[in-house]
């Protein structure tokens, strides 16, 4: 008798587990039939070439305490020359920004008797004629070897100017895309496409052409002149 007591009894418990299951699975499966939605990214690209670009530049003159006069002399004469340089080869003078001299201790591991300094002054032209200036950046051997001056190119950066116009453009075709890939999503479901529901910008990436390296937070690659702009959209859709 209590063998069959026992039996009953772990019969009801596995029907009632079995009834609780299969309540479970419906619920779960009535879950995934009423989703209405699907989300998807999209991205669009563009290619576009640099229209402005910011060339900073520097002339060096050595010196010590007791020939300081003189290095600021000689510092005068450079900058003279390279602003001549400047405008000889078409640089308007209003594009060129001068900054004030500054001088930096020189440290020696076998220190003479007199400390040494470097002089420094920096120069910088903004400009819209990105194609002349890159060229003459890379041309600026004549203030070197004809005048003997210590000058370098610090930076080149190229930038370009129409960045919000192209992001609202790529916007629609993110959202195209994003909306192309919701419909093979969709498709393989059974189910197809309805109307947008929601639509949000990720960042934007400014990346030199052929680039893939990209940013969450977005980036601006200033070390070309052929650059990519790319949009992403996260986007909704009404699946039915």
């Amino acid at each position: 008798m209590d063998n069959n007591k026992n039996y009953m009894a772990f019969g009801l418990i596995l029907g009632l587990a079995l009834v609780v299951s299969a309540g479970i699975g419906s619920f779960t499966f009535y879950k995934l039939r009423s989703i209405d939605y699907i989300s998807t990214t999209g991205s669009a690209k563009k290619p576009v070439v640099s229209d402005k670009v910011k060339w900073t530049s520097s002339i060096t003159r050595p010196t010590t305490l007791s020939t300081i006069k003189n290095g600021y002399t000689s510092m005068n004469t450079d900058l003279k020359e390279v602003k001549n340089f400047l405008i000889l080869n078409g640089v308007p003078p209003e594009s060129i920004s001068i900054s004030p001299v500054f001088m930096n201790e020189i440290y020696e591991q076998y220190p003479g008797p007199e400390k040494k300094y470097n002089l420094v002054q920096n120069i910088e032209v903004n400009s819209k004629d990105v194609k002349k200036i890159d060229e003459l950046s890379k041309n600026t051997a004549p203030l070197i070897t004809n005048k003997g001056m210590l000058f370098s190119t610090n930076s080149l950066e190229y930038y370009y100017s129409k960045l919000p116009e192209v992001r609202v453009e790529l916007l629609a075709s993110a959202v195209g895309d994003a909306k192309a890939r919701a419909e093979q999503l969709a498709i393989a479901g059974g189910k197809t496409i309805g109307a947008l529901q929601s639509a949000s910008s990720g960042v934007v990436q400014v990346m030199s052409a052929n680039s893939v390296e990209v940013s969450d937070y977005g980036m601006y690659d200033t070390s070309k002149i052929d650059k990519e702009i790319m949009v992403t959209v996260k986007a909704s859709f009404e699946i039915r």
